[in-house]
């Protein structure tokens, strides 16, 4: 059966089969809503029902609560249309400038940056003109039609190749590929640009990036190509790790404060070993916030990392430090159950 969807604000309607979520049905007719992990975990894609009856889904509690669900909300990448619907979503834009495109790759170079992250150089096909937006993620195309999704770590200038943080899950399947088998010269294939989590450049306003583990990658591009455009907004750039190893571009970010006039890195370690002989600062990365800024109200915030991270900074900024919820942009990592 399919339903037919209209989308506000921009009275922009769309077809979707039973079997598609809102998310999905509004890529195809090239409406990019706001979303990052298409996995029910980060909360990205919130919006409104308005008007009709869907299926939820299976999604986490913290990106959406019994209580949002009672005042309308779903979660678009999970949410199926069970009737035509009125949805609302926030920052919805045309697709179409940037396609969304299959295409091969080869592995130029493959750098271990900690005992468990090894950065993935991908060289693209040199009459491919490849583009996307600072923060966006690709997901690699396995060969029984699986897909492991990762984010974006260079900048858009520098699309002749694409880098990747890839973080070693115990019975990974794409990851015990990188970290055992997988050879300099060895083709992939990826499908992207994808997500929404990118930066915003028509704001004036102050910038609190905020990175858990691996979800350094797209801040990382993210402040590159700040750098590179050379933005004036201040930026103040939180890395959590559990140890001294985590931070495994840590330098790297230390030397951004002379290339970036405004820029802020602190770094915090939530588990510090004692030969780590750490003396920045401890706990919780989203606690370093809070406990540095009493009010984020003005501010835009990015923030990549686990779930729970992520959960917890949505709702200690927007509930605590009157963030306004249209300027919280996050990415939730989530992984594949290992098979077996």
């Amino acid at each position: 059966m399919t339903y037919r969807i209209s989308l506000q604000p921009g009275d922009h309607d769309f077809s979707a089969e039973a079997d598609q979520t809102v998310l999905e049905a509004a890529l195809a007719a090239d409406l990019l809503l706001p979303h990052s992990c298409r996995d029910g975990a980060c909360g990205a894609c919130k919006g409104r029902v308005l008007q009709g009856r869907v299926d939820y889904g299976k999604h986490s509690e913290g990106a959406l609560s019994a209580a949002e669900r009672e005042a309308g909300y779903a979660l678009f990448c999970c949410a199926k249309p069970l009737s035509d619907l009125v949805v609302e979503a926030r920052n919805v834009t045309r697709a179409g400038d940037i396609p969304v495109r299959k295409l091969p790759c080869r592995v130029q170079k493959l750098t271990r940056l900690a005992p468990d992250v090894m950065l993935l150089d991908l060289k693209l096909p040199a009459s491919e003109d490849f583009r996307f937006r600072a923060g966006q993620y690709i997901d690699i195309l396995l060969a029984d039609g699986q897909r492991r999704s990762f984010s974006i770590a260079n900048a858009p200038h520098d699309a002749s190749h694409l880098e990747l943080h890839v973080r070693q899950i115990d019975g990974g399947r794409f990851t015990g590929q990188v970290f055992g088998t997988m050879k300099e010269k060895d083709i992939l294939r990826f499908e992207g640009p994808l997500g929404s989590f990118w930066l915003r450049e028509d704001s004036s306003r102050p910038i609190v990036m905020v990175a858990g583990g691996t979800g350094f990658a797209p801040i990382k591009g993210m402040v590159e190509h700040a750098i590179h455009a050379g933005l004036q907004r201040p930026i103040t750039l939180y890395w959590g790790a559990r140890d001294r190893a985590g931070l495994y571009l840590d330098e790297l970010a230390r030397s951004w404060e002379a290339a970036l006039p405004g820029l802020r890195y602190i770094p915090v370690l939530s588990e510090a070993k004692p030969e780590d002989a750490w003396d920045g600062r401890r706990g919780l990365v989203h606690q370093a916030v809070l406990d540095d800024f009493a009010d984020l109200a003005g501010h835009e915030v990015y923030v990549c990392g686990a779930p729970a991270m992520v959960d917890a900074a949505r709702a200690s900024f927007c509930t605590d430090r009157g963030l306004a919820e249209d300027s919280f942009f996050a990415d939730a990592f989530t992984f594949a159950t290992p098979a077996g």
